[in-house]
């Protein structure tokens, strides 16, 4: 029978998680949530080696030992050789298989422009860390993650593919296609023991939320909240966590939308 989180304080200890996009953002909490249910994780970043430092040390001086509970590996996601080395850095820095993908990863265009304004450049910059990421990242998953159990390939996605709102074209279509792969590749991996799923948060109260909003517009999707708040990464992690954990073994293929009402 799975254990859950209830029963057991450390489900993923000695268990390896990396964590795509955790220096800063949700992927910074989730990283975080991740090391105090017990695993090794490691904090990737494309351009904050400082934050991405600060994580690591936080969590090490939290949870000392003989060996780190969390290292650093800067890659960019939208590279294969890049997320390959990622992969490769993970099984050397713990000397062991890589249980758990979080793709946290992902960009916005902050000056939300209509489809018929959003230059190709933005276009194919946003495709190329949110999409092409999240398949290469999913596609190396499925390669490397440790079978016969307890393997958990976990892509963040966006509530806004459910929205669909003006200004958000091109990030929506970045997202939708996510989950589209995400349901196929729950199927690929029959037999394997790895279960993949997408959560797909709502307006999170981060660096990328806020960057290029008025504070009406901040106020706006506040008041079209059941909850009338943004949500908090903290809001999020508990069901990453729970997505990591062998309790969710039965959940596969799914997308999780975690937005307090908001859609």
């Amino acid at each position: 029978m799975a254990s859950t989180t209830g029963t057991n304080p450390l489900p993923l200890k000695d268990r390896v998680a990396i964590v795509t996009g955790s220096s800063r953002g949700i992927g910074r909490v989730i990283a975080t949530h991740l090391a105090e249910l017990g695993a090794k994780v490691v904090i990737n970043y494309s351009s904050s080696p400082d934050q991405a430092d600060l994580v690591a040390t936080q969590i090490n001086s939290r949870y000392p030992g003989d060996c780190p509970r969390a290292v650093t590996v800067k890659a960019d996601v939208s590279d294969p050789a890049q997320v390959k080395f990622l992969f490769d850095s993970a099984e050397q820095a713990f000397g062991s298989p890589i249980h758990v993908l979080v793709n946290s990863a992902g960009l916005i265009d902050p000056k939300y422009p209509k489809i018929a304004d959003t230059s190709l450049e933005d276009f194919d910059r946003i495709f190329s860390v949110n999409t092409r990421g999240a398949f290469l990242c999913g596609k190396e998953a499925s390669n490397r993650l440790k079978r016969g159990g307890g393997g958990r390939i976990i892509l963040l996605s966006s509530s806004m593919v459910a929205a669909l709102r003006p200004g958000f074209g091109a990030y929506a279509a970045s997202k939708a296609a996510i989950e589209a792969m995400i349901k196929i590749l729950a199927k690929e991996l029959k037999g394997t023991g790895i279960t993949a799923n997408c959560v797909a948060p709502g307006p999170i109260a981060t660096e990328m939320f806020f960057a290029g909003k008025s504070e009406e517009m901040v106020q706006k999707v506040i008041d079209e909240c059941p909850h009338n708040r943004l949500g908090q990464s903290e809001d999020v992690t508990p069901v990453v966590g729970f997505l990591a954990t062998d309790a969710s073994e039965w959940v596969n293929g799914q997308i999780i939308r975690v937005n307090g009402g908001y859609i």
